[in-house]
């Protein structure tokens, strides 16, 4: 029976070694295999760590007892452990599917050396001591009613790395991912030369770099619409905008035919946009917007206009004839730019390309756009919000300046569909969901609240779990956004309660009725009430910011 057990643990820690490192595998994946976000995760689920740690104390009192009563109790505990930790990291439905990559199974290549490592050294320990490991399961009837020290050192060696194993299971990804950086270094540079190769080859074509704190995805995909008008254009996809994004899309999808390629540049650190450029070196550049997003990673809005403004560096770089076009609207941009021959765009008084007689509905908006030539042209759209005609008279002003003449623009400006998952509108019945669940930040928010806010007939549901990564200002942001939710929204729907205590502040101090406010710990909770809530008219329902498994 008592061998039984001993397989049955076995069994049971290599389950719970294997799905934890698939779990924090996945939230290292999650953080883009960064440190900070994925310690981050790890301080907010002391609960879960806390199981790790009760098993390496209980693990370890196991090694120090003798081989008494006492001593089986303590490893049968030690098994319940386990089993809770299986429990614990049972495969469940995630917003953002764990992708089994060629890094990801390096790590796990790296997760079997360590682990063989600690359990080779354990087991020659337990072997050259004398003793089993089945042992430890098994009382001896002359020591049953006497209590016992273990005084083995090798035996107390082995039962402690299997304890320090477990008990610090969290940490071994983040060791086996430093452990793996020389690696990833060197794959990521053959993979860039590659591309930098390709592109070497392509001398004709031209690249536009996109960046912004927001607005830089939609865009793109507005740009690449518009100047595929007059030519063969390639874009990065999604939200393809990491240097590696970026490299795997010149890799598998740059072909000869291409005269155009569209590249979004990201960013959350200092010199990130730099990181990209000296890549692809940019011809000519497009900045959307700077805002307070990502601070906790850039730690102040110096280092984030800096960061953003490498992109017209690269452009002054290459060439002085290189287009730099920025968003006149955004009074941080032109608190800032410090290059020459920056083309602004936007409907504020001093843009180049000036957007007037603005007209809104809520299936669209309509405006005149005025270029420094002093052509001029009407323009319908089927997007939302006022900020899609400053993103869309953008992407009108590169397409012109590129020689697209007005009047082929403004048919392709209506054909314009929303970047997925930046105020996308979708109609399902009675119900209309605005869906702007892609990275929230202050400015982003205030505007999608700002589309909700019009749709005066309908019943407003805002669903959000919060704004992230705006370091020591995050508390004041969301209560801030709650404040906003409660001029714009009947009813306030907030997911889990890290990040969303703050918005239920705000909102509340700005005379939101608490009869129309919910907690809810998970989205489907949360969505599974958007639709059952009693309306009698339409409903609208906003969902700002979709996060990740890592920040709930």
């Amino acid at each position: 029976m008592n061998t039984i057990i001993f397989f049955i643990y076995i069994a049971a820690y290599i389950a719970a070694t294997v799905m934890g490192l698939r779990h924090y595998t996945h939230m290292l994946q999650l953080s883009s295999y960064q440190f900070q976000g994925y310690f981050r995760y790890l301080k907010s689920k002391p609960h879960r760590y806390g199981l790790h740690v009760g098993f390496l104390f209980v693990t370890a009192i196991l090694g120090i007892l003798g081989r008494n009563s006492l001593s089986k109790a303590f490893a049968i505990l030690s098994l319940v452990f386990l089993i809770f930790l299986i429990f614990q990291y049972l495969p469940k439905p995630a917003k953002k599917k764990f992708v089994v990559t060629k890094r990801v199974q390096r790590l796990f290549i790296t997760y079997a050396v360590v682990f063989l490592i600690f359990w080779g050294i354990s087991s020659w320990c337990y072997y050259t001591s004398g003793e089993t490991l089945a042992g430890v399961f098994i009382a001896s009837k002359n020591s049953v009613s006497n209590f016992t020290i273990e005084t083995n050192p090798k035996k107390l060696t082995a039962m402690f790395l299997v304890a320090v194993f477990m008990g610090f299971l969290p940490l071994v990804t983040a060791l086996c991912n430093l452990i793996n950086k020389p690696i990833e270094k060197k794959v990521n540079d053959w993979f860039i030369h590659d591309a930098q190769r390709m592109l070497n080859e392509h001398p004709g074509l031209r690249i536009i770099g996109i960046t912004g704190s927001y607005g830089k995805t939609s865009v793109k995909y507005y740009l690449w619409t518009l100047l595929s008008e007059g030519f063969r254009v390639l874009m990065t996809p999604e939200s393809f905008n990491t240097p590696m994004g970026v490299v795997r899309t010149i890799r598998e999808q740059l072909t000869p035919m291409h005269e155009i390629f569209i590249c979004e540049m990201g960013a959350r650190h200092v010199h990130d946009i730099k990181e990209i450029t000296d890549i692809v070196h940019p011809d000519d550049g497009m900045l959307t917007s700077i805002g307070p997003q990502h601070l906790e990673t850039f730690h102040s809005m110096e280092n984030i206009v800096d960061t953003k403004l490498e992109l017209f560096d690269a452009v002054q770089e290459k060439s002085s004839e290189g287009l730099k076009f920025a968003n006149g609207d955004n009074e941080i941009i032109k608190d800032n730019l410090r290059h020459n021959n920056v083309v602004l765009y936007g409907c504020s008084e001093g843009c180049d390309y000036r957007a007037t007689e603005v007209r809104f509905t809520a299936d669209g908006a309509s405006f005149r756009v005025t270029a420094p030539n002093g052509d001029t042209e009407s323009f319908s759209m089927k997007l939302l919000g006022e900020h899609n005609v400053t993103n869309v008279v953008g992407a009108i002003a590169m397409a012109h300046t590129m020689g697209i003449p007005m009047s082929k623009l403004k048919m392709a400006v209506r054909r314009i569909t929303p970047a997925p998952h930046r105020q996308e509108l979708k109609k399902h019945g009675n119900v209309s969901i605005i869906d702007d669940a892609y990275n929230s930040n202050p400015m982003g928010a205030k505007r999608a609240l700002d589309t909700l806010s019009k749709f005066e007939d309908s019943v407003r549901i805002l669903v959000t779990p919060g704004m992230v990564e705006l370091g020591d200002k995050e508390a004041e942001y969301n209560k801030e956004f709650g404040k906003q939710a409660a001029e714009a929204a009947d009813y306030i729907i907030l997911v889990g309660s890290d990040h969303t205590r703050p918005i239920k502040e705000g909102a509340l101090e700005a005379g939101f009725s608490e009869d129309r406010l919910f907690v809810k710990e998970a989205l489907k909770e949360a969505t599974d009430l958007m639709y059952e809530l009693e309306a009698g008219k339409p409903k609208v329902i906003l969902l700002e910011n979709d996060l990740p498994d890592n920040y709930l």
